[in-house]
């Protein structure tokens, strides 16, 4: 089809300023762009007093496995996200050895979901992109291979050095799954098993991510008291590897550790005159959010999560636990010291008789319990298998300002899916476009778009996209900048955002006056 969107207010992208315009779309490509246009076209979309955007891209995603149970995800295309990035944090769905699937999915659970619905022996990237491809998609996706899943199929779960030889073999499998369409490696340093490797181990498959192009995706060892160790971990590996850098959802946690931003911003400038490329996306919400097994010390999750939940029943182990998270750990984030028994709450379980707790505080867990609140999470975990979501609260607003004001910052919404979840999954990208833009003035509508669009697109080198661009891929967001808002309640989270009037993904119509159309437009990226 040719479609028309007429004198809306054209924001490319590009950071340059808006003006009146028109867009043509010929199938799934733009092919014009000028303030008037008058061609014999299919449809016009009368876009006056609206924004014309390109489509938003989330580059800190969980939908990998509620993809392909339900390949709409209309969750995010609400909110105008037209392309997502897959595979986050070292823990995702592939490469998944056979002989892994039952203690990874156990792993997973509390990141990404459970299901029964897919067939889970595909094994290797490869497979699960096409498992994709052929089940189809409602937005574009495209995937990092984790750290994670890379050292289970060289090594196992073990809570131990790697060898030269399974370095290697590390590096092997990394090199198979880019040549297989993975746009780059990701790693979760606080979760298993990526918690337990050293920094040569991950330069070594960085230098092999390098040779692609492609990036390194990292939530770093500490975003709390040892943050700086951290970062200047992660500048080392970018430095001797070669490879681009990008942060997760990048924060200082606890106000114990704010006083680290500024060291923080010293950082990201001497990385900058360094030549060293680093960029980080960030969520702009106060509080994160993750599994709850994040509060267990790494050792209680070595060999798995079958061997956790052993360790949960052992009453020596569960001691050494308690006095780990009393005493803390160096180098490992404590979120119980950090955020606070009360400020952390269960968002997702998957047994009914444990649903009163979602909603609920840790503090408010062990008074329902009648048991002190850390042995009543760990009876949670242990029941649950270890399929618990968490929210916990970290940080200030003007925290989120200070970062999100940087040049390096892109959007991201680092939404999880299930039980309860954070408001971030819903609103993430209208509530920039609300609160930072409209309300508080922090950033320019076209810098907001920037962040979300080509900005995005450059530090994950996403090609013809993130931009209106003549011949770039049709995907455009047409939204109300007076009306537009996104979800910012903690208790009511499932709010579809306001003010998102049209989505289009490859040149179709799938949201048009805020109306949902079930067609699955997007493509996997490899």
């Amino acid at each position: 089809m040719k479609i028309l969107i007429k004198q809306g207010l054209v924001v490319d992208g590009n950071n340059t300023a808006p003006f009146i315009g028109d867009v043509l779309i010929n199938d799934d490509k733009i092919s014009k762009i000028s303030t008037e246009i008058t061609e014999d076209v299919d449809r016009i979309i009368d876009a006056r007093g609206r924004v014309v955007c390109p489509g938003f891209i989330d580059t800190h995603s969980h939908s990998d496995l509620m993809i392909l149970v339900n390949p709409f995800n209309e969750i995010k295309i609400r909110q105008g996200i037209t392309t997502e990035v897959l595979g986050q944090d070292g823990i995702s769905m592939s490469p998944l050895p056979k002989e892994f699937i039952p203690s990874w999915r156990k792993n997973l659970a509390g990141l990404d979901g459970e299901s029964d619905e897919i067939d889970w022996e595909y094994e290797t990237t490869d497979n699960y992109l096409t498992m994709m491809e052929d089940n189809g998609v409602g937005l574009n996706e495209t995937y990092l291979v984790p750290h994670g899943n890379i050292r289970m199929e060289a090594m196992g779960l073990e809570d131990r050095p790697a060898t030269k030889e399974e370095i290697q073999k590390m590096c092997e499998i990394t090199e198979r799954e880019l040549k297989a369409g993975a746009i780059g490696l990701s790693t979760g340093l606080i979760y298993i098993p990526c918690a337990y490797s050293m920094t040569e181990e991950i330069i070594e498959m960085c230098k092999v991510v390098a040779k692609y192009d492609g990036v390194f995706v990292v939530h770093q060892r500490s975003e709390a008291d040892t943050i700086l160790t951290s970062m200047e971990e992660i500048i080392t590996i970018g430095k001797e590897s070669g490879v681009k850098v990008h942060f997760s959802h990048f924060k200082v946690c606890g106000k114990d550790n704010w006083k680290y931003i500024p060291q923080v911003l010293e950082l990201l400038e001497k990385v900058k005159l360094e030549g060293i490329k680093v960029s980080f996306d960030q969520y702009p919400y106060a509080a994160g959010s993750t599994m709850l097994g994040v509060v267990l010390p790494p050792w209680a999750h070595s060999g798995g999560t079958d061997k956790l939940l052993e360790r949960l029943q052992n009453e020596d182990d569960r001691n050494r636990m308690k006095k780990d998270i009393e005493n803390g750990i160096e180098g490992w984030d404590n979120f119980i010291q950090f955020a606070g028994i009360d400020q952390i709450f269960v968002t997702s379980v998957k047994n009914k008789k444990n649903e009163n707790t979602i909603g609920k505080s840790l503090l408010e867990i062990g008074e329902m319990r009648g048991k002190d609140p850390v042995d009543a999470t760990m009876d949670l975990l242990l029941e649950e298998e270890n399929a618990v979501g968490m929210v916990d609260f970290y940080g200030l607003e003007e925290h989120i300002i200070t970062f999100m004001k940087r040049e390096e910052q892109n959007v991201c919404t680092d939404g999880l899916l299930s039980g309860k979840p954070h408001p971030r999954a819903y609103g993430s990208f209208p509530k920039i476009l609300g609160r930072y833009v409209r309300e508080l003035g922090v950033l320019t509508l076209q810098e907001a778009v920037h962040k979300m669009t080509k900005k995005a697109a450059q530090s994950f080198s996403i090609k013809d996209r993130g931009q209106l661009k003549e011949g770039y891929f049709a995907d455009i967001v047409i939204f109300d900048k007076d009306k537009v808002s996104g979800c910012d309640d903690y208790i009511n989270s499932t709010q579809y955002p306001t003010g998102i009037d049209y989505v289009i993904i490859n040149g179709n119509c799938v949201i048009e006056e805020n109306e949902y159309k079930h067609i699955k437009a997007g493509k996997v990226l490899r």
